[in-house]
C-alpha cells in the first residue's frame, strides 16, 4: 500500500518526542510562511476580523492549542486546500506577520545560547602547542592526539597508527609525554594504565598511593574479583588496608575524555504530567504547551482573495498552504494519541503511582492497542522517545510496557516488578554472605514469584549487579 504524504507526515510527528517536535516547528515556522504562532491571551485580545458570507468551511483557521478542544479543527482538514482558488499579486506579498515578541523570543534564545564546547581533541591540542619536543616528537603526539577516542583512551597498536616508526622509539616518547597532560588518565591503551596515571599524578601532588598503585599494577584480576583476603595476605597489609587503598581508585575516573567533550547535555521533555487527585483519580495533564501553538496566517487568508497573482506564485502558496494544513493536523492527532495511550497506560498501571515498580503490571502494546482503537504500531510511535511526570520522578513510556508472570496466588506481576523486587532482595541480603543467583531464586519463589536461577543471572546483570563472590564484604 502506497502511503500519501500527510499520512507519512502524521507518522513522522507522532513518533517525535517533545523536544523534537518544538524543534520540527521551529523549522516549519521558518521555511513555511503561511504558518505563524498563535498567541492565546493577546489574540483573545484582538478582535476578529468580519467573515464574509460567502466564507467557506474551509477558510476558517485551524488552530491548535492547550486546551484539546481541536477536533473539529482536524476532521476539516480534508477539504481546506480546495479553497484557495483565487489569484493574488505576488508582486505586492507583504513580510511575513510573526507573533508579537517571537523574533525578540529567537534572538535572546541564540544569545543565550552557549558557545559549542571545546573536543577532547582540540583540548589536548592546545596543550600540547605549548610543550616544547624536538619536531619529531611534536609530530608524532599530534598523531597520536588525533586518535585518542572519547573516553580518553589510545586504542590503536602504536604500530599502526599512519607515519609513525615505532623503531625509533620517538612514538613512545611522545606517548609518554601526551599521558602527562590534562586530564590525568588520557592517552592510556588500557584500564589499568589508565587508573596508574591517574594515581602517579596524584603521587607528584603529595598524596600518599604507594598500595593502591600496587593493588592496580599487581593485582588488578583479583581487584575484579572481589579477592580482597588474597591481595591482602600476598601484599602482607591488612584487609581494612586494602579496602582503603580500594577506596582511592573508586574515586578515579575510567573515562577521564569524559570531563572534556563537546557532546551536549541532554534534555527531557515530558510529554505529560500523572498525578493522583484527592479522592485518587489520575489526573493526566498535556505538557505539549511548550511546543509553539499554530495557525494559518490571516494575511494570507485574506491575500488569497486577490485576483493578480502569477501562476508559479499561486502554486507555490497553495503548497505551503497544504504544508501548514497537515502540520496543525498532525500535532492535532499526535496531541490525542498520546493522551488517549496515557490514559490507558495509567488505567492500568495506577498502582505504580502509590507503590513504585514492585506495582507494575504486564501490560503488551496489544492490549493498548485494542482499547484505544488503533494499530499495535501507532501505539509503539505513540510511545517512542516520550516522557511521563509522576510523583515519583520523570519516566520513559516505554517503561510501563512490557510483559511478567503470574504468581502462585494468580496475580499477574511485570518483568520491572520482578527486577525491582529482586534488586530489594540484594539490597537487604547480609553483605558478609551475599546471596547466590539460586537462594535469591528461592526468596522469590518464597514470595510466589518462580523464576529460574538463569533468569536472576540475566536481570541481575542488566541492573549491574555483580556476582555474590564480588558483593561480599570484609
Amino acid at each position: 500500500m502506497k502511503l500519501s504524504p500527510r499520512i507519512i507526515q502524521a507518522m513522522e510527528i507522532l513518533q517525535l518526542p517533545m523536544m523534537a517536535l518544538q524543534e520540527r516547528i521551529e523549522q516549519e515556522l521558518t521555511s513555511n510562511p503561511c504558518l505563524e504562532v498563535r498567541e492565546g491571551p493577546e489574540d483573545a485580545e484582538t478582535p476578529a476580523e468580519p467573515e464574509e458570507s460567502t466564507t467557506d468551511r474551509g477558510e476558517e483557521a485551524i488552530v491548535v492549542d492547550d486546551k484539546g478542544d481541536d477536533q473539529a479543527d482536524f476532521e476539516r482538514l480534508d477539504d481546506f486546500g480546495e479553497v484557495y482558488a483565487e489569484e493574488m499579486d505576488w508582486s505586492e506579498r507583504p513580510a511575513r506577520r510573526v507573533a508579537t515578541g517571537e523574533r525578540d523570543a529567537k534572538m535572546d534564545a541564540l544569545a543565550n545560547t552557549a558557545a559549542p564546547a571545546e573536543s577532547l581533541t582540540d583540548y589536548l591540542l592546545g596543550q600540547w602547542s605549548f610543550v616544547e619536543v624536538p619536531e619529531p616528537v611534536k609530530a608524532a603526539g599530534e598523531t597520536i592526539i588525533q586518535n585518542i577516542d572519547d573516553d580518553g583512551y589510545l586504542r590503536v597498536p602504536l604500530e599502526e597508527l599512519t607515519g609513525l616508526d615505532v623503531a625509533t622509539g620517538l612514538p613512545a616518547a611522545a606517548l609518554a609525554m601526551v599521558q602527562k597532560l590534562d586530564p590525568p588518565g588520557v592517552g592510556a591503551r588500557t584500564l589499568r594504565e589508565c587508573l596508574l596515571i591517574q594515581l602517579e599524578a596524584e603521587e607528584a601532588a603529595g598524596q600518599d598511593v604507594a598500595l593502591a598503585k600496587q593493588v592496580v599494577a599487581e593485582f588488578h584480576r583479583e581487584l575484579e574479583l572481589n579477592h580482597i583476603p588474597q591481595i591482602a595476605k600476598r601484599t602482607g597489609r591488612s584487609v581494612p588496608e586494602i579496602i582503603e587503598a580500594i577506596a582511592q581508585l573508586a574515586k578515579l575516573d575510567p573515562h577521564p575524555g569524559k570531563l572534556i567533550g563537546d557532546r551536549p547535555v541532554p534534555y527531557i521533555v515530558p510529554d505529560a504530567a500523572v498525578e493522583l487527585d484527592e479522592e485518587g483519580n489520575v489526573i493526566i495533564t498535556m505538557r505539549d504547551g511548550s511546543a509553539p501553538s499554530l495557525r494559518i496566517s490571516q494575511t494570507y487568508r485574506s491575500m488569497i482573495r486577490q485576483r493578480q497573482t502569477a501562476s508559479d506564485a499561486k502554486e507555490f502558496l497553495r503548497r505551503n498552504l497544504r504544508s501548514a494544513q497537515w502540520l496543525i493536523g498532525a500535532i492535532a492527532q499526535r496531541r490525542q494519541t498520546v493522551r488517549r495511550v496515557m490514559e490507558e497506560v495509567f488505567r492500568v498501571q495506577r498502582e505504580f503511582l502509590d507503590r513504585g515498580d514492585e506495582a507494575l503490571r504486564p501490560l503488551p502494546m496489544t492490549d493498548v492497542a485494542k482499547v484505544v482503537g488503533v494499530h499495535v504500531a501507532t501505539v509503539s510511535r505513540a510511545v517512542s522517545g516520550k516522557y511521563v511526570q509522576t510523583s515519583r520522578g520523570i519516566f520513559p513510556l516505554r517503561m510501563f510496557f512490557s510483559g511478567g508472570k503470574t504468581t502462585a496466588s494468580g496475580e499477574d506481576v511485570a518483568w520491572d516488578a520482578i527486577k525491582a523486587r529482586l534488586r530489594e532482595v540484594v539490597d537487604n541480603e547480609d553483605k558478609a554472605k551475599p546471596l547466590s543467583d539460586d537462594q535469591v531464586a528461592e526468596a522469590l519463589s518464597g514470595e510466589g514469584i518462580k523464576i529460574a536461577r538463569r533468569t536472576v543471572a540475566k536481570y541481575r546483570n542488566l541492573l549491574n549487579i555483580p556476582p555474590a563472590r564480588q558483593r561480599r564484604t570484609y
